[in-house]
């Protein structure tokens, strides 16, 4: 929620746009949208994040919708606006993904994603994962999900290929939660897939050590309101042709 008003400032959203919230999960983002926008809908592939959604949603002009947005049969035109905070990362298929969330915009339709930017091999997040550089010997899955859209030039790329123009990748920079301790920072960290996929072999005794290592790394960002490490992500703009 910290680049929540980078985001929004950057979709422009109004009282006459047609919103679609790719990858909504529980609709926090799509949430947010309808209190502007005249219509909002929501998709994701997970029935129970859709659940909940619809459990803490009243409101009228939003709905949600399970589906696979690479092939979802949206309305030719139906949308001004596609946004994603974040969910866009996870196509198996991201050709075929951009292509079908163009075509489900009109001509002129503006989408806007975040998506995480590499971390510096120096930066703050490596320094309070130090413990964690020696297991991460290979490529994980996350590379076809979190990590898949880190390249600024590979984003252009693609989405000038599946019929946007005007691309722009901007940096945004804002200190991110972790947890309110370092121990609780320690266990998230942990408790991310592709830690979880390299640490696969590992004993207890391995992850208890890597455990303590990340959580006398995360205490130098010990704030009042919690372990805040800085954050680095990319805002996409772009519009349909």
């Amino acid at each position: 929620r910290e680049f929540d008003d980078a985001f929004f400032d950057a979709a422009d959203l109004s009282d006459q746009d047609r919103v679609l919230d790719i990858g909504c999960g529980t609709g926090q983002t799509s949430r947010r949208a309808a209190r502007t926008a005249a219509r909002v809908v929501g998709i994701d592939i997970s029935g129970p994040m859709l659940a909940r959604a619809r459990q803490l949603t009243r409101k009228e002009n939003l709905t949600f919708v399970q589906g696979d947005a690479q092939v979802h049969p949206f309305p030719d035109g139906g949308f001004d606006k596609a946004v994603s905070r974040g969910g866009v990362l996870f196509f198996a298929d991201p050709v075929a993904a951009f292509a079908n969330i163009a075509r489900g915009l009109r001509p002129g339709g503006r989408l806007t994603f975040l998506g995480p930017r590499a971390s510096r091999p120096d930066g703050a997040y490596a320094r309070a994962t130090a413990a964690l550089k020696p297991w991460l010997r290979e490529p994980s899955p996350a590379a076809r999900g979190m990590t898949s859209l880190t390249d600024p030039d590979g984003i252009r790329r693609l989405l000038g290929e599946t019929g946007f123009t005007g691309v722009a990748v901007e940096p945004v920079d804002r200190p991110m939660p972790y947890g309110t301790d370092a121990l609780e920072a320690a266990d998230f960290v942990l408790s991310q897939g592709p830690v979880r996929h390299n640490l696969r072999d590992a004993t207890a005794a391995e992850i208890d050590r890597v455990r303590a290592g990340l959580r006398a790394g995360f205490e130098p960002f010990r704030t009042p309101e919690g372990i805040l490490v800085p954050g680095h992500v990319w805002l996409v703009t772009a519009t349909r042709a």
